[in-house]
């Protein structure tokens, strides 16, 4: 993956529906240019698949915050079931270290925040938690695993 891949799979992110030839204008490359890399980054998998944004999803969370879980390793996947498909949780991380599952949440007041953190140390296997609020984030271009 090079560059340009790099920075059409960029494009991409913001709006997967724009036309190609609007891409390859903004890219500074060809038409035929962006197909064929559309078609070899998901031929090889590195795209795998598009998806839809609804509107609340682009909204951001006043309450944003991390919540660290350590759990019971025979428990760990029945936690992660539990939470995931609860709509303040924007990701989960399975860690090393001392935090085994750490929940990206987004949350509308401090009260449903404290909410969900209750639910989730109740739940059989939840041995411990920590939760950190997030005051301000950066994203930096080229950094992790996708450098998208």
């Amino acid at each position: 993956m090079d560059d340009t891949d790099r920075a059409l799979i960029r494009l991409l992110r913001r709006n997967a529906r724009r036309p190609h030839v609007e891409l390859a204008r903004e890219l500074g490359v060809s038409r035929a240019t962006v197909q064929n890399r559309l078609r070899r980054l998901e031929k090889n998998g590195d795209i795998v698949g598009y998806t839809v944004r609804l509107r609340a999803e682009l909204a951001p969370a006043p309450v944003r915050a991390l919540i660290s879980v350590t759990a019971d390793a025979r428990r760990e996947a029945d936690i992660v079931r539990r939470i995931e498909t609860h709509p303040a949780i924007a990701a989960i991380h399975h860690t090393t270290g001392r935090w085994d599952l750490i929940a990206e949440v987004g949350t509308a007041t401090l009260a449903e925040f404290h909410r969900l953190v209750g639910e989730i140390r109740a739940l059989p296997g939840v041995t411990s938690t920590e939760s950190n609020l997030l005051l301000d984030s950066q994203t930096y271009a080229g950094a992790g695993p996708d450098q998208a």
